[in-house]
């Protein structure tokens, strides 16, 4: 059975649909790239997922409960966690603060936060920032701190909404050498959002195209990559695979 199995979801805002009726699976312990242009819908089918936004119609269930509509802090409590494309720590406090935090709205122990804090700071390699404020961090620190408070309540699912953009290729490679030992060591489940294919054609053991919306394509990478319409849709804009 699926871990996480999305159906039918859609939502429209002032009669546009910008999520039509897509659905997809994840297996326990696989990773799921999701692609497509801007606007096809990627961001929004992760708010609905995880109860930003109540879909109009479709059914989002996590380990065979049905979680459709639950709010964010709900979905956490089921063991399910997201990374946001713009990164929103609390600027005033220092990345342990931060990470402790969201080790508390995870339902950490209250006694043991701050020790698993440290411990997830130095998992995604944040050690030598632990202390310092969020404020001014570099985008490789911000981006490190965005995954670390996803990861600190321990989510068995984790959606990842361009984790790797801004990043320059020397940055990027620890990131997806730490998703991949995520799920080969830790066993969590990921979904991912990226334009850079190479992670996506390294990391994913299926991927998902959607375009105005809709889903237009769903196999494994190399036979994706190779449709020719997630070329005219996607792929052909793209002029350079490793951007």
């Amino acid at each position: 059975m699926s871990l996480l199995r999305v159906e039918g979801l859609t939502k429209s805002f002032k009669g546009l649909r910008a999520v039509d009726d897509v659905g997809f699976e994840v297996a326990e312990g696989a990773i799921l790239g999701i692609i497509g242009p801007n606007g096809a819908g990627k961001t929004t089918t992760f708010n609905l997922v995880t109860g930003a936004l109540a879909p109009d119609a479709g059914a989002v269930h996590l380990d065979g409960t049905d979680i459709t509509g639950r709010p964010p802090h709900r979905v956490l409590a089921a063991g399910m966690a997201r990374t946001f494309q713009l990164m929103r720590p609390f600027y005033s406090m220092s990345v342990l603060e931060n990470v402790t935090i969201a080790v508390l709205a995870g339902g950490g122990s209250r006694r043991n936060a701050r020790t698993t804090a440290a411990e997830v700071i130095e998992r995604v390699g944040l050690g030598r920032w632990r202390d310092a404020p969020s404020e001014g961090l570099p985008t490789a620190a911000l981006k490190r701190l965005e995954l670390a408070r996803a990861l600190a309540s321990r989510p068995r699912v984790l959606l990842l909404d361009e984790v790797l953009a801004g990043l320059v290729p020397a940055e990027r490679e620890p990131v997806m050498d730490l998703l991949d030992e995520l799920r080969t060591q830790d066993g969590v489940t990921l979904v991912f959002v990226e334009h850079i294919m190479a992670a996506v054609m390294r990391l994913s053991d299926s991927v998902l195209v959607l375009d105005l919306g809709r889903v237009l394509t769903h196999g494994a990478p190399e036979e994706v990559t190779r449709d020719p319409r997630v070329i005219e849709a996607y792929l052909g804009e793209e002029p350079d695979a490793d951007r």
